[in-house]
């Protein structure tokens, strides 16, 4: 047997390979309507001494986070990317109306539960950064430390006007893979300078195939509900913000309308005292797919525990 084919076969070689191999997984969770499947990906030794969270936006889903959860599984993470719930893999809601943070707060606790991690460090982007806030601000947090990306304790009104605007103009199908990308490449251009590499990734995870070979968003169109235009005013959640003990990482895109620079700046001053980190040439919100967002997340996780 040749010496590349024996170390292609010996047990360390596969568990590096299993390592960053995603494995899918769901829990059960609870609303008011009944119960609920909660999809998420698994990455990394499930025995490893630490545990990161990683939670997307609005409509987005866990997949966003390959690129991240493989750089941390290099450093010794076991890496969780759930779906929230109408996103994704994971289950619609019967209510509309409970598609809102205290649900969303409810299901992680679940599925924190479910790793059996005592201590996680949280990746949050924008929706997955406000329902970090609202975990990180409870007693007995389990959070070590948390990164908040593009998101603040502050929603200025204008800026939620154009997410339900987004919400409501959410296409029912595609004809083709190509139109789902190229929907994609507009929609989410504010995600900064990404590749055709980066661009079939976030399409691929984020459609589905229906029978009649057309295309349809892996999205509830009922997690609008709550941004149709009575509920459009600004949100403040400084009470929570001022809560959390834990060190926080605040990113923000140089040309954010979601998280000014005086709300990211104010962040740094009181509560937790952010470190804050500002990535030019993109908007609402990084991505974390190129080499220096990803380096520098894993770089203030990573520094005072792993080496």
């Amino acid at each position: 047997m040749s010496s590349a084919l024996t170390r292609a076969r010996s047990p360390a070689t596969v568990a590096r390979r299993d390592a960053v191999t995603p494995r899918s997984q769901q829990v059960l969770c609870q609303s008011r309507s009944g119960f609920h499947a909660i999809a998420y990906t698994e990455w990394g030794d499930p025995h490893a001494p630490r545990v990161a969270v990683c939670v997307h936006g609005l409509t987005r889903q866990g997949r966003d986070f390959d690129a991240l959860a493989v750089a941390l599984v290099q450093r010794g993470y076991r890496v969780v990317c759930p779906d929230l719930a109408g996103r994704g893999r994971s289950d619609w809601l019967g209510d509309p109306e409970d598609y809102a943070v205290p649900q969303y707060v409810s299901d992680m606790v679940t599925m924190l539960a479910r790793t059996g991690a005592a201590e996680i460090d949280w990746i949050g982007t924008s929706l997955g950064g406000i329902t970090g806030i609202h975990v990180a601000a409870m007693e007995k947090a389990p959070i070590r430390r948390m990164v908040v990306n593009d998101i603040g304790p502050f929603l200025p009104w204008n800026a939620l006007t154009r997410l339900g605007n987004y919400l409501r103009a959410l296409p029912t199908s595609f004809a083709n893979f190509y139109a789902a990308e190229a929907y994609f490449r507009e929609i989410l251009a504010p995600f900064g300078r990404l590749g055709d590499t980066e661009w079939f990734h976030l399409t691929k995870h984020s459609i589905a195939r229906e029978a009649d070979g057309r295309f349809r968003l892996l999205v509830d169109p009922g997690i609008g509900h709550v941004f149709r235009p009575v509920m459009f005013y600004n949100v403040s959640m400084w009470r929570q913000w001022d809560a959390i003990r834990c060190p926080v990482l605040v990113l923000r895109g140089e040309h954010s309308d979601l998280l000014t620079r005086d709300v990211a700046y104010s962040m740094t001053q009181r509560g937790p005292r952010a470190k804050l980190v500002e990535f030019p040439e993109c908007g609402h919100a990084p991505a974390l797919m190129d080499h220096r967002q990803i380096g520098t997340v894993v770089h203030w996780l990573t520094r005072d525990s792993l080496g």
